[in-house]
């Protein structure tokens, strides 16, 4: 993706991050929703907000899985602790990605009131739409989902 880029001075001296936080969408100004997401799913997901003008969603980027960076998730999840609504939002299948090994991890680190839930396609046999066309729709319909 375009956007998804260092530059030398990141590469020289920056780390690896295990969790990318919100810099726009801070708990300062007060977040209604709080969508933890992975990979280029971040970048549709910034666009909808961006061209909606929607300030109240933080979007978090996990960008390791194992093992789980429970202190990082902590760490957001506490920091957001008015947020009552958590997503995870996921490109594939309910059945694949990331959704069945994470669910449980996520549970555990919630703040008192916060709730998770799932924004992606419904289960499936194909991790693949079959057509174009059915894969656009249905990634406009998850990226909606997750600002509802």
């Amino acid at each position: 993706h375009p956007m998804a880029v260092a530059n030398t001075e990141e590469l020289a001296d920056g780390r690896f991050q295990y969790v990318i936080p919100d810099d726009e969408c801070t708990p300062e100004k007060g977040a209604r929703k709080l969508v933890f997401c992975s990979g280029k799913l971040y970048y549709d997901l910034l666009a909808h907000r961006l061209e909606n003008e929607i300030k109240d969603v933080a979007l978090i980027r996990l960008e390791q899985f194992y093992p789980f960076p429970d202190k990082d998730i902590s760490g957001q999840l506490k920091a957001y602790a008015d947020t009552k609504e958590v997503v995870w939002c996921q490109e594939e299948p309910r059945n694949m990605g990331a959704w069945n090994f994470l669910r449980s991890f996520l549970e555990n680190e919630l703040q008192e009131g916060q709730q998770l839930t799932y924004v992606g396609r419904v289960s499936s046999a194909s991790p693949a739409a079959g057509s174009l066309k059915l894969h656009n729709a249905e990634q406009e319909k998850l990226v909606k989902q997750a600002f509802a």
